[in-house]
């Protein structure tokens, strides 16, 4: 009879995780600035050409992508 031969021992391997805990923070605070963005888009009274809403809010939606790309991107 032939002997078995017992499996290699499992290395350990270290997984280390993409993001860290800064990135995910990061990325909430550029969410949460995306979502303020659409949050001064938001009127129903008013004038629609109100600068707020066709400048500033706009503004701020693309800092926030800006901010998120950042996030991502961080080392």
């Amino acid at each position: 009879m032939a002997q078995k031969q017992s499996a290699p021992a499992k290395q350990e391997q270290k997984t280390e995780l993409v993001f860290t805990k800064k990135n995910y923070q990061l990325l909430l605070i550029s969410i949460a600035i995306v979502v303020l963005g659409f949050i001064l888009m938001i009127g129903t009274t008013g004038d629609i050409y109100d600068t707020r809403r066709t400048l500033i809010a706009p503004m701020v939606v693309l800092f926030g992508f800006g901010f998120g790309i950042y996030a991502i991107l961080k080392k």
